[in-house]
């Protein structure tokens, strides 16, 4: 009840009719007993008991209900064992009297000054929550923001350079702007139909373009594009949805676009949300071995892998290519449960024997065992490599167990998968059981700037090596784009039946807007700086612009052979965040992002290097 209809039994002046009042007051009932000497009469006893029983409710309510009653409650109630002897009781006698005392105290005010306590209550929690606020997302550690170095550059001095750079500007404009205008809020865009796209690799998770697309739109300065992006985000980035999702997927685009956003910009929302959805990836990992399923209902937190995928196998591609981005959750929230899982991964890769060396692209999660003898620098296996080689990096290149695990590697892929066709083209060939196929998949093509950023740290006679290596990859992509009709690469080509750097087979014929080829070409512009590369990225832009953009956007191609283009209908949102990205980098200054402060996620989402020092450096900034 009310503590205002309280007061009243328990006011100092006793009105008529209570028990202060005169004595012939409620005697007037007839058949009822005189009280004797010492007694009370029925009645009396009667209000006596409901008011003792009234105080009772009130102690023990107000142990329950009033400020610091779970203080009272861990005090009185379950203190613990290890608190017991003579001076137990005495705690307790002492805390049951300080609660009645608050209770009494209570009670005496008046109603108004009892609102009053409640709304200074209130204010002081808002406040407290404020203050959370300002400090971090909860349950995060503060943390002062200090921009990475990079995070802008300078204009490029040569004009014709500056100008091809703003071209490439324009084209993300015009991506961005028809899905705002056609997709906003949705994952990706549909050109030509002019509305969204869904993928069920993000499940119910929408947004996928922009988070994607917010690093992009930082480095081009696109301000107001990002500022709306940032706060869609804020507003509408839900990942509380009954879902199963690609753990991959989500964890280089949504995972990696909110860490860079956050490390670009400084906003406390992109490192909140990051790690939120950091953690309920978590339940991933839950498997005999620790290496975590593909996909994972990121409510119920059931995962399961590809049932096409080698018996149940998990995909060394997608478990080995969360790396960067945990370690980075760890170091932004402070719990190192992030970094741990990825660890364990390369704990059980190590205990596990190699064949030739190689890494197979099937690993089962509950036996610890590979799956089919299958090793592709392609599809499956791809990222894999990538990032063992970036997490050295990324550490500040402390991490010599990544390195160790890289540079074998390479040296088991030159040895095994690495051939040079009739023509001279150096390519890079799949591993089944032992033989080859002679295959070349576009998304192999990253792979000439991994062995060229790789150089620096492999052994001395060796670094011209990989610079070659990554050259020749270049050079071989190139030619797989300029022996089509459109100048776009295909899905895969081959080398063999009397062919090169050709796709023979239908299904291998289409381009959806893939960076790999671009990505190359611009590691290789950065490390050696041979204009051919700048020549090659505009080649692919005149492309992209003749056969790719359609009014509602850019549309992928079924078939890079033909006369005619025929658009798959797709904006993917790789094509802002990787393709459009690698581009403007080609064309702009060094210092943009430069490669000994910045590491990219496959996904091409700037991470910071973690220097040696910045953790002391932030310390001792707090």
């Amino acid at each position: 009840m009310p503590a205002a209809s309280l007061l009243p039994l328990f006011g100092s002046a006793a009105g008529p009719g209570t028990l202060g009042g005169p004595a012939g007051s409620g005697a007037g009932g007839g058949g009822r007993k005189a009280a004797g000497p010492g007694a009370f009469r029925l009645t009396e006893k009667f209000v006596l008991l409901l008011v003792f029983s009234a105080f009772i409710t009130l102690c023990f309510g107000a142990i329950f209900f009033l400020p610091d009653s779970s203080k009272l409650l861990s005090g009185v109630f379950f203190h613990s064992a290890a608190a017991g002897g003579p001076g137990s009781l005495e705690r307790i006698r002492a805390d049951h009297e300080r609660a009645l005392r608050e209770a009494k105290e209570t009670l005496q005010k008046l109603p108004e000054e009892i609102r009053r306590d409640i709304r200074q209550d209130k204010e002081k929690l808002l406040q407290d929550a404020r203050g959370r606020k300002e400090a971090g997302a909860p349950g995060l550690p503060q943390r002062l923001f200090r921009q990475p170095v990079g995070a802008v550059g300078q204009e490029p001095a040569d004009p014709d350079v500056r100008q091809r750079r703003e071209k490439i500007k324009e084209m993300m404009k015009h991506a961005w702007d028809n899905y705002k205008r056609y997709a906003w809020g949705l994952n990706e865009l549909k050109p030509i139909s002019k509305q969204g796209h869904s993928s069920n690799l993000f499940g119910n998770i929408q947004g996928a373009t922009i988070v994607d697309a917010l690093d992009t739109l930082y480095i081009m300065e696109m301000k107001e594009e990002f500022k709306e992006a940032k706060e869609w985000v804020e507003k509408n980035l839900d990942f509380n949805v009954n879902a199963e999702i690609s753990v991959f997927e989500v964890n280089i685009r949504f995972v990696g676009g909110l860490l860079s956003a956050y490390y670009l910009s400084g906003e406390e929302v992109f490192r909140k949300k990051a790690v939120e959805l950091g953690e309920k990836l978590l339940p991933a990992f839950n498997t005999p071995t620790g290496i975590p399923w593909a996909l994972l209902n990121i409510k119920s937190g059931i995962g399961r892998n590809w049932p096409w995928a080698s018996g149940g196998s998990s995909i060394l591609a997608e478990f080995g290519t969360l790396h960067l981005e945990f370690v980075h959750l760890s170091h932004l929230s402070g719990n190192p449960v992030f970094a741990e899982k990825v660890m364990n991964i390369r704990k059980v890769l190590n205990r596990l024997d190699k064949p030739e060396g190689l890494y197979p692209n099937y690993l089962n999660p509950s036996s610890g065992q590979w799956g089919q003898h299958h090793v592709s620098i392609g599809g499956l296996g791809d990222s894999f490599y990538e990032y063992l080689l970036k997490a050295w990096l990324m550490s500040d290149k402390t991490d010599e167990d990544g390195k160790k695990m890289y540079y074998d590697a390479v040296q088991a892929i030159e040895t095994h998968l690495i051939r040079k066709s009739s023509g001279g083209l150096t390519y890079i060939a799949e591993w089944k059981g032992g033989l080859l196929e002679h295959k070349m998949g576009h998304l192999t093509c990253f792979a000439g700037g991994m062995f060229a950023l790789g150089a620096d740290g492999a052994p001395s006679d060796k670094t011209g090596h990989h610079i070659e290596l990554g050259a020749e990859i270049a050079r071989t992509c190139h030619e797989s784009y300029d022996r089509t009709r459109m100048k776009l690469g295909p899905e895969a080509f081959r080398f063999d039946g009397g062919v090169e750097a050709i796709a023979t087979r239908q299904n291998e014929k289409y381009y959806i807007l893939r960076p790999e080829v671009i990505e190359t070409y611009m590691y290789m512009w950065r490390l050696t700086h041979d204009p051919k590369y700048r020549e090659w990225g505009w080649e692919a832009v005149e492309a992209l612009e003749k056969h790719c953009r359609v009014d509602g956007g850019y549309s992928g191609l079924r078939d890079v052979y033909n006369n005619h283009e025929s658009h798959d209908d797709v904006q993917q949102s790789f094509f802002l965040s990787e393709t459009l990205k690698y581009l403007y980098l080609l064309f702009s200054e060094d210092d943009l992002l430069p490669f000994e402060h910045w590491v990219f996620n496959t996904e091409a989402h700037p991470l910071p290097v973690l220097h040696k020092d910045d953790g002391n450096k932030e310390e001792n900034q707090k």
